[in-house]
C-alpha cells in the first residue's frame, strides 16, 4: 500500500475546461471545476486557464474547497528561442508556483511541436533533433532544473508528450541519460506512453528512480487506431474520445502502481484525461476515477 502521507491525489482541469480547445467545456466554469475535484475527493489540482490569475484570489478559493496545487505545465522553446528569454518566462512560473506552494513544475519542450496544429496529423509528423539540438535541450533543461531547485525549492519534471521532441521511448532514453538526476526529473504519463505505442509499465520499471510526477491517463486504443489510420491530429484525437480516465480504457493500471509503491514514489499522482465534457461529464468521470483509484491503490 502507497503511504498515505506521502502520496497525495490530484486531478487536471482539463476534464472541465480544455486549454487547447477553449470550446471544450466553454460553459464550466472555474469555481464548479474545483468545487467538483473536491467533491470527488481530489486533494490536489494543475492549473488551468480559467483560474485567477491573482494569487490570494486563487489561494482563498481553493483553500475552502481543501484544494492545492500540485504542478503547472511550463511550454519551453529551448531550440528556438534564447536561452535568456525561456529562463525569465521559466522564473515567473516558478515565482508563482512557490507562492501556491507546489513543489513541481512540469516542463515539455514545444520548439516545432505538432500537438496543437488543428490540420497536421499527430502521427508521422513529429519532428526529430539532430546531435545539436539534443545538447542545447539536456544543457538547457539541466540549467532550468538547477534554478527551479536551488532558487526556488521546486523539481522540473520533463513532459513527454505526443506530437513533440521526446515523444518515444528512445527520446525519453536519450533525455534521461544526457540530463542530470538532480536537477531534471520524469512526468511520468501513462497515456502519452501508451498511445505512442510504448508499454507504460516497462516506462515505470525503467524510470522509476527518475518519476517525480505522475499522470494517470488511460487510451481508448480503438479510437487511437483511427487516429493513426484517417491520419488526424491530435486535437482531433482529443474531440474524438482518444484519452481517458484510468480504469475506463485499456492501460493495465495495477502492476504500474505496484512499481511506484516498490519505489517508494512520493508526490502527487493526477488523474489527466482531456475528453469533451459535454460527452463525458468531468464530475461523474472524476468520481469514477477516484472510486478506480481507491480500489487499486488503497489512497
Amino acid at each position: 500500500m502507497f503511504d498515505k502521507d506521502k502520496v497525495k491525489l490530484g486531478i487536471a482541469p482539463i476534464a472541465w475546461t480544455n486549454d487547447d480547445l477553449p470550446d471544450l467545456g466553454a460553459e464550466n466554469t472555474f469555481e464548479q471545476c474545483i468545487s467538483e475535484m473536491a467533491l470527488a475527493g481530489f486533494t490536489g489540482s494543475e492549473v488551468g486557464n480559467k483560474y485567477p490569475k491573482d494569487r490570494e484570489t486563487l489561494k482563498k478559493a481553493l483553500g475552502l474547497r481543501g484544494i492545492e496545487i500540485c504542478n503547472q505545465w511550463f511550454s519551453c522553446f529551448l531550440l528556438t528561442k534564447p536561452f535568456e528569454e525561456v529562463e525569465h518566462e521559466f522564473r515567473q512560473q516558478l515565482a508563482f508556483l512557490r507562492d501556491m506552494g507546489a513543489k513541481i513544475i512540469g516542463a515539455s519542450e514545444q520548439s516545432y511541436s505538432v500537438q496543437g496544429q488543428q490540420d497536421t496529423p499527430v502521427f508521422g509528423q513529429k519532428y526529430s533533433m539532430d546531435d545539436t539540438e539534443w545538447r542545447v535541450l539536456c544543457t538547457g533543461l539541466n540549467r532550468l532544473g538547477r534554478i527551479a531547485k536551488e532558487e526556488y525549492g521546486i523539481s522540473l519534471t520533463f513532459h513527454h508528450h505526443m506530437g513533440t521532441v521526446v515523444q518515444n521511448p528512445d527520446e525519453v532514453k536519450r533525455l534521461m541519460e544526457n540530463t542530470e538526476p538532480e536537477y531534471v526529473s520524469l512526468l511520468f504519463d501513462t497515456g502519452h506512453f501508451a498511445y505512442c505505442g510504448a508499454d507504460p509499465l516497462e516506462m515505470a520499471k525503467t524510470y522509476m528512480h527518475r518519476i517525480r510526477h505522475v499522470h494517470l491517463k488511460d487510451i481508448r486504443p480503438e479510437i487511437v487506431q483511427e487516429v493513426r489510420k484517417k491520419k488526424r491530429s491530435f486535437l482531433d484525437g482529443v474531440r474524438m474520445g482518444a484519452f481517458t480516465i484510468p480504469g475506463d480504457g485499456a492501460v493495465n493500471f495495477e502492476p504500474i502502481f505496484q512499481v511506484l509503491e516498490c519505489a517508494g514514489y512520493e508526490g502527487y499522482m493526477v488523474v489527466e484525461a482531456e475528453q469533451d465534457p459535454a460527452k463525458a461529464n468531468p464530475f461523474e468521470y472524476a468520481l469514477k476515477a477516484r472510486k478506480f483509484i481507491r480500489e487499486k491503490t488503497g489512497l
